[in-house]
């Protein structure tokens, strides 16, 4: 057997865990030697447990020097950092010839290297991990075969959840923090949602948006909610849809999640904008008692209630309590914080999955559609629980398509060159079926055609 082939892994965070393990899983077969950056080298080495087809690098991503020559050395790279940081990788994979892959959204930045890979006839495969990833391939894989037998598409909803597993459920908002607690405090923000309805343009301003959802269910896990994504439709294109009459992109959480959730949005609780004054010393009942008017004798809490028109026996009041926040003994100890800083330090208190909590993925797809003069629709819908704290179901889900597709470039099995995202046939195809094979499972159902009528 000939030298191995060197694949370099770029940041060793928890959606690493699965990539990390299904590729030293394949090494022996495949020839391969993985080589683990990280900041952080203690994290790099958990990763690799002292395996020998691998090796932990400590590695300061500004430090160009060591970042080339890792580059250089290797065969193909994976960029797991933030998605901020993956264009200086990108570009010295340009320099010297080596293909990569991110489970990030491609940046108009990265779009424009893309005559550059494409004269170097390398593949740089974006967007292949969870949403955005199994969500475009599992999706395309429908409508590929709608479009196939005849069908036009009139309908497209897509969701997608990171949430607790039902037997680790054990706080008032069925939710934990299953990926990373900012991005989930400061969700939505940024812009109106935009959908198409039926034709019609819809748009739902941030401070409406948890007001704003629909009723899903998922056979054997009864009902969820949906709330619309940002910007749904920017993938009409991208799916081949222009001219489809609904399309809508949401995430999921358990019913009622997001009508408490409001309740921050309305205080002001998760803006990121300004930074508050001395809250190193502030209480958790100063923070929630600085977004509510002044009152010589009422309570915070009589305060939140009158200002919200929330009964004391409604659940959303129980929420509130849960998470401490009218205690005046805990303090929030962070210099020059924002209000979505602070937020995010008391939810994490309660929403931290403990060790033996699971995580768990869900994703439903819909699909509308005319065939023959009839209106049809189908339902797809994939539920994965996590293993453990490591190997979670957010972890496999980002993780294994990543290796999937890293391992299918470094083989000859995906060869469109250029900066893409995996909408074809020769990509979503065989990563799909991998994926069943690590239980990563669509349920396929027909529905009586329904339309787009929740969000009317």
């Amino acid at each position: 057997m000939g030298a191995k082939r060197q694949i370099l892994i770029i940041g060793a965070g928890r959606s690493a865990t699965s990539l990390i393990q299904y590729l030293l899983d394949q090494s022996e077969k495949e020839n391969l030697h993985l080589v683990v950056a990280d900041m952080s080298l203690d994290l790099a080495q958990n990763k690799i447990k002292n395996q020998s087809n691998a090796i932990a690098v400590k590695l300061d991503i500004k430090d160009t020097a060591q970042r080339r020559e890792l580059i250089k050395q290797s065969d193909i790279v994976i960029s797991m950092l933030p998605a901020a940081l993956h264009l200086e990788v990108a570009k010295d994979c340009i320099l010297y010839g080596k293909s990569m892959v991110t489970a990030s959204y491609v940046s108009p930045e990265m779009q424009d290297l893309d005559e550059q890979v494409k004269a170097k006839n390398l593949v740089f495969m974006n967007e292949i991990g969870l949403d955005p990833g199994i969500d475009h391939m599992s999706a395309m894989q429908i409508i590929d075969r709608i479009k196939a037998n005849g069908g036009k598409m009139i309908l497209f909803e897509s969701f997608t959840g990171g949430l607790v597993a039902p037997e680790s459920d054990d706080n008032l908002w069925n939710y934990k923090f299953t990926w990373n607690p900012r991005n989930v405090v400061v969700a939505g923000q940024g812009g109106a949602a935009k959908f198409i309805q039926e034709g019609t343009y819809k748009y739902i301003p941030y401070q409406k948006l948890f007001r704003r959802t629909e009723i899903l269910n998922i056979d054997g896990y009864g009902k969820f909610e949906g709330l619309a994504n940002r910007d749904s439709l920017k993938y009409r294109e991208i799916y081949g849809l222009d001219a489809i009459k609904t399309m809508y992109r949401g995430t999921i959480r358990r019913v009622g999640y997001s009508k408490a959730w409001n309740v921050f949005v309305q205080l002001g609780m998760t803006d990121d904008t300004y930074e508050m004054e001395n809250t190193k010393e502030m209480s958790y009942r100063d923070f929630t008692n600085s977004f509510l008017p002044y009152h010589p004798y009422d309570s915070v809490e009589i305060k939140l209630r009158h200002y919200l028109h929330i009964d004391q026996d409604d659940i959303i009041w129980d929420k509130l309590l849960e998470l401490d926040l009218f205690d005046a003994t805990k303090k929030v100890n962070m210099e020059q914080a924002t209000p979505a800083q602070i937020l995010e330090k008391i939810l994490s208190e309660k929403w931290t999955l403990k060790p033996d909590d699971k995580d768990m993925i869900v994703m439903l797809h819909k699909f509308g559609y005319e065939l023959n003069g009839e209106n049809k629709q189908i339902e797809s819908s994939m539920l994965i629980k996590g293993k453990d704290q490591h190997f979670t179901a957010m972890s496999d889900t980002v993780g294994l398509p990543v290796a999937m597709a890293t391992l299918k470039i470094l083989n000859g099995e995906i060869t469109k060159p250029g900066v893409q995202i995996p909408i074809i046939k020769e990509v979503y195809e065989p990563i799909l079926k991998e994926l069943r094979e690590h239980g990563i499972i669509f349920q396929e159902k027909e529905v009586p055609y329904l339309g787009y009528k929740s969000m009317s």
